[in-house]
């Protein structure tokens, strides 16, 4: 079994999970079976994956393994199903806050949120509260209509214990919480009810990981194969998977640069995702990187034992290539199209500056933005942005949206993609947009930008914060149509790099070398041993 180990999954998501996507997509395509591993708890997660096509048999929840909820039959729950242990309850609805306040006559007994976003408003929180007023206890429930996690709070209104419960209400795991010797709030550890009656305690949850990987990699055991573990985000499962106890294929995936400047991939500092890791990798079996330079760079800074394989995180549909090719001409003129996530490291700020000069001598330029705003820093992505198109008054040019959905409808109405990013692993956008007649026109960037862009073929490869000749650029294809449309019949071409056929031989090329891996295992011993401790009691009479 292959095993894509990942955080969570939302409604709004990254690079990595689009990446999974297309992967699952190619997977199911060629009937290799795989499961998308998740550590985190979720009460949506079933959902939202289900919204996109992943089933409930391709889905592996770490939380759900424990809780026996991997596969559970839907309930709505509404706030009047809930017992609190009284009569003559009052609800009262705040539907701006989405929720409703619960009381025994003048004495408020609980808050019962439910999920905004749901029409059927199924119950999604209940926060409980004492006769003084003080809240005390805070459900949580699964959006499949069971009670899967109760924080309890300390009289300091902290969370105390949490416990996450089977779908019958029987407590399976716990976490706690206090002070540490320097007046830390932190989890001092974690205890589990095995499903073999035993109990577990934790230091932290990695110890936790580790035992859900070591229970998996024996539930799928089989004798003439290794099962593989590839670890999407890598910090998740990096220490874990040096440390099975049965042999398993083990894979770091780099998702990004490894490099913290990706533009000194040799010398500067790591990546703290990817420190530990490429530390380590010596102790797994394969590297995965996205791009040929990436792999190159691996290997010539840290020299691995491991195998290397460059292996591209997107793949282009068969369909995509069969559909009809969108001239420039029926595509909005002097358009220049982004989907990126608003934050400090896409610098789209760059891209409205570089289109504010080129506006000078081309005026009709216009730029539209997707993505979901990124608040770190205080905001200093989107200040950063508003700045920029006051600084050059282009307020009727730049129009910013939510994030979306349908990017590959967006991409056929569109004649530039502009990128700007300090670093990346690949960026599937580009990709994306390509395969959909897209030009495009980046920073020379580490990783996948200036692999994906073909200077003076499919777009052009502008230097390393090049703004003025990112601008010059743009004006250059505006102003030369046939130029324009040239290119844009090139990245068509160029995106047939990234077709299901060669991804697949190159996944194909990581599994045939994981099938040949040596796991010969020798079990613990489990006969003869008894209970000692019933024989050293009957012995010592």
């Amino acid at each position: 079994m292959l095993f894509f180990i990942n955080s969570t999954f939302n409604q709004k998501n990254s690079g990595i999970e689009h990446a999974q996507l297309k992967r699952a997509a190619l997977f199911r395509k060629n009937n290799e079976a795989f499961k998308l591993v998740f550590r985190e708890w979720n009460p949506n997660i079933h959902r939202f994956l289900g919204e996109v096509g992943i089933s409930n048999s391709e889905t592996l929840c770490m939380f759900d393994y424990f809780q026996k909820a991997e596969l559970v039959e839907e309930k709505i729950l509404h706030v009047e199903d809930l017992d609190f242990g009284v009569d003559s309850l009052t609800y009262n609805k705040e539907p701006n806050q989405f929720r409703y306040l619960v009381f025994q006559g003048q004495q408020l007994i609980a808050r019962v949120r439910y999920f905004g976003e749901d029409p059927l408003e199924r119950v999604s929180a209940v926060e409980y509260f004492d006769g003084f007023g003080n809240l005390y206890r805070v459900d949580f429930y699964d959006f499949r209509g069971f009670l899967s996690l109760c924080q309890w709070y300390t009289p300091d209104n902290k969370i105390g214990t949490e416990v996450w419960m089977d779908i019958n209400g029987k407590p399976v795991l716990e976490t706690f919480n206090k002070y540490d010797g320097n007046h830390k709030y932190t989890k001092s550890g974690w205890r589990l009810n095995g499903a073999d009656g035993a109990i577990y305690n934790f230091t932290n949850i990695d110890e936790l990981t580790l035992h859900f990987l070591n229970l998996l990699n024996e539930e799928y055991w089989q004798d003439d194969k290794a099962n593989i573990f590839i670890m999407d985000r890598t910090h998740l499962a990096d220490w874990a998977l040096l440390n099975l106890d049965r042999p398993a294929y083990t894979v770091l995936h780099l998702h990004n640069s490894h490099a913290g400047d990706a533009q000194e991939p040799m010398h500067s500092v790591m990546n703290n995702f990817y420190e530990f890791g490429l530390m380590n990798s010596n102790g797994y079996d394969a590297i995965v990187s996205a791009t040929e330079k990436q792999t190159l760079d691996v290997s010539k800074r840290f020299n691995p034992q491991s195998k290397l394989f460059t292996i591209p995180v997107g793949v282009v549909p068969n369909e995509v290539f069969s559909e009809k090719r969108i001239d420039m001409k029926e595509r909005r003129v002097h358009s220049v199209l982004v989907t990126a996530r608003v934050a400090p490291e896409k610098r789209i700020d760059h891209i409205i500056r570089a289109i504010g000069i080129a506006r000078q001598t081309v005026p009709d330029i216009t730029l539209d933005f997707y993505g979901y705003v990124d608040h770190r820093d205080d905001d200093s992505a989107q200040k950063a942005i508003n700045a920029a198109i006051k600084e050059y008054h282009m307020e009727e040019a730049v129009h910013q949206f939510e994030y979306a959905n349908n990017v590959g409808e967006l991409q056929k109405d569109f004649q530039v993609y502009a990128l700007a990013s300090i670093m990346e692993g690949f960026n599937l956008s580009l990709m994306e947009a390509i395969s959909h007649g897209m030009v495009g026109v980046t920073y020379d960037v580490n990783y996948g930008p200036n692999e994906l862009i073909v200077d003076g073929e499919n777009g052009f490869v502008v230097p390393y914060e090049g703004i003025q000749e990112m601008a010059d650029r743009l004006v250059e294809l505006f102003t030369q149509e046939d130029k324009l449309q040239k290119m844009s019949t090139q990245s068509y071409e160029l995106a047939r790099r990234y077709s299901e056929e060669n991804v697949w031989k190159a996944w194909q090329a990581l599994i045939d070398d994981a099938n040949k891996k040596n796991i010969d295992y020798r079990s613990p011993i489990t006969e003869g041993i008894g209970d000692q401790r019933i024989y050293s009691t009957k012995k010592s009479k």
